[in-house]
């Protein structure tokens, strides 16, 4: 269900409220509201493509691929990082910046209504596709079409926001953030999935994250989780298919992991807690 109360005009920036079926802002610029219950509050002329972010196939692979359970562990430690910190409030605001199609943030909320705090959810993708694969997830969420450089809500609104595997920008979330609220950033560390990229790749360089530091950000917690996993014909080319691999490797590094019964595989992945200095 959409709550339109922290959401601004993505053209001009005043509030926008609900209206039927649209949201309207004071300069009647308006936006349908889906009937799977989204908003779509991409602006055409800041969609740099006719269909920005995953496609449709991306999106099934990825739900396929999520709902086979391979990425529960990282999705407990989300949830385990985020109930060490809420615990602290009654009622917690959280933004999944870059949700793709909700497995997170779905079970993040499912974890949390389960405890004394209350949980009010937004998340939002430049995909239409993974925002629709959300709504029809967990119809309790406030889902939305947006991009992560402009996100269309009201500033000093969140207790947190969450970008697991996304592009972040922490000069605005700090914008929506509340003071002395949080970030839980959830990134690839330099193993993960480090044996799939030796068959796509003719050379594979590791990337190690840059010590954290930033003016108005201090890091509370940096937890590793790495995990060896056997993935099966069709994981793998789910995976193949939901990432940017897909768009980077090679045609014959294509088909040589099309022509893969099995791999062995290392999940590494670091999540980084974030407190708000101010």
């Amino acid at each position: 269900m959409l709550d339109a109360s922290p959401l601004i005009c993505p053209i001009d920036g005043q509030s926008l409220r609900l209206d039927g079926q649209r949201l309207c802002c004071p300069s009647n610029h308006s936006f349908d509201i889906a009937r799977q219950g989204y908003a779509n509050l991409l602006p055409v002329h800041k969609k740099h493509s006719r269909d920005p972010g995953d496609s449709k196939n991306m999106v099934e692979a990825r739900q396929r691929f999520l709902d086979s359970g391979i990425y529960n562990g990282i999705s407990d430690q989300l949830n385990t990082l985020v109930q060490s910190v809420c615990g602290a409030y009654n009622n917690l605001t959280v933004l999944d910046a870059g949700c793709g199609e909700g497995f997170y943030l779905d079970r993040l909320a499912k974890t949390v209504s389960t405890g004394q705090t209350s949980l009010k959810a937004y998340g939002l993708d430049i995909s239409k596709w993974a925002v629709q694969a959300a709504c029809r997830r967990n119809k309790q969420i406030s889902w939305l079409v947006a991009s992560n450089a402009a996100i269309p809500c009201q500033p000093h609104t969140f207790d947190l926001i969450i970008c697991a595997f996304g592009y972040h920008k922490l000069e605005w979330f700090n914008h929506l953030l509340k003071p002395h609220s949080h970030i839980l950033l959830v990134e690839a560390g330099p193993e993960h999935l480090l044996e799939l990229r030796e068959v796509i790749y003719p050379e594979v360089r590791k990337s190690e994250l840059s010590p954290f530091e930033h003016p108005d950000f201090t890091l509370l917690e940096h937890r590793l989780q790495t995990k060896d996993l056997t993935l099966n014909k069709q994981q793998l080319s789910d995976l193949l298919l939901m990432t940017p691999h897909l768009y980077r490797a090679s045609h014959e590094g294509k088909e040589k992991a099309a022509n893969l019964e099995s791999l062995n595989v290392q999940i590494d992945v670091q999540f980084r807690l974030l407190s708000k200095i101010h």
